[in-house]
């Protein structure tokens, strides 16, 4: 507090001092001609650009809007600034358009450029010209008719970095959608697809939105749907496993140097505490005699195995033979 106290003291004293008093009459001249140059610009002429933001209202529920009806129309209009002051600041209010009001024929939505403008002069205010819209003109079809549902297929070209895999099916949010047409939907039309993506050098799971491929004269719904590639990393898994001896002759036995060989391999994440069923082995056909080893053999390991090795890949032997008595 006493901080405080004494930085207010030291504020008082430097505006009542000379300087003080001079800079409080430069400031208060600074605000006055803000303020003149502010009315004059206001009472000026002005060209300005707006992005005004479209909702079509009092859509029946059975409707359904097959092309596109702009979410905004670009603007150019000029006036007073008084005028267009109340568009400076703040989200621009929504131009509503009423859905009954512009049906001029069947199954076709339309707004012509003169009443665009007819209602831009009502939203921005009489005297307020209109320079140019974009959009000029609006002309969409709709249907009554029902959906079809239809399943998606996933136009995917994606790959895992070197250390990661993708572990299980690329999926989209939704099965299916809904398709819609002026007249149905053709019976040639049995799916739709995606846009096709890329992605590479993936190292996690991955959800990316993607755009389902347009049909000439037809909506879809949802028209983007969220794909998720699931891939995880892979894991390095080492095994000690017995060898064992298949295709003998009767009376015939072998021992192996060393009894046991590592196995090596790369899993997912999610399978590295599973047991994956596998066997070491070696044949009495493949002995060497020159070499006096025999390779090892694995069993077949599930898919989620990668980069299986077995260390060593071939053992010493010695054979034995056992006499009938």
């Amino acid at each position: 507090m006493e901080r405080i106290r004494s930085l207010v003291e030291k504020l008082h004293k430097a505006l009542h001092s000379s300087k003080g008093k001079d800079m409080l009459l430069y400031l208060m001249c600074v605000c006055v001609a803000f303020v003149f140059w502010v009315l004059l610009s206001l009472d000026s002429e002005v060209q300005r650009d707006y992005e005004v933001p479209v909702e079509l209202t009092d859509v029946p529920d059975s409707v359904i809007v097959i092309g596109n009806i702009p979410s905004h129309m670009g603007v150019s209009v000029q006036g007073k600034g008084t005028q267009l002051l109340r568009y400076m600041w703040g989200r621009l209010p929504e131009l509503k358009i009423k859905f009954s009001d512009n049906i001029t024929e069947k199954n076709v939505f339309s707004l012509s450029k003169v009443k665009i403008d007819s209602r831009l002069r009502d939203y921005f205010g009489q005297g307020v010209q209109i320079m140019s819209v974009r959009p000029d003109s609006v002309r969409v079809t709709y249907t009554t008719a029902p959906g079809v549902s239809l399943p998606i297929i996933i136009n995917a070209d994606v790959h895992p970095s070197l250390q990661s895999i993708i572990n299980g099916p690329i999926t989209a949010n939704v099965d299916s959608v809904k398709v819609y047409g002026i007249n149905g939907v053709p019976l040639s039309l049995t799916q739709v697809e995606t846009e096709k993506f890329s992605r590479a050098s993936l190292r996690d799971t991955t959800r990316i939105e993607v755009a389902i491929k347009p049909v000439s004269g037809l909506r879809i719904i949802p028209d983007k749907v969220t794909i998720t590639i699931p891939v995880e990393p892979l894991i390095l898994k080492t095994r000690s496993v017995a060898v064992e001896r298949i295709g003998m002759p009767d009376n015939t036995g072998m021992i192996t140097f060393p009894s046991r060989v590592q196995v090596n391999y790369l899993v997912p994440l999610s399978e590295y505490h599973k047991d994956m069923p596998l066997r070491a082995f070696v044949e009495y056909s493949d002995i060497n005699v020159l070499t006096q080893k025999v390779k090892v053999n694995l069993s077949a390991l599930p898919p989620v195995c990668h980069n299986i090795s077995v260390v060593p890949d071939s053992v010493e032997y010695i054979i034995e033979r056992h006499l009938n008595l």
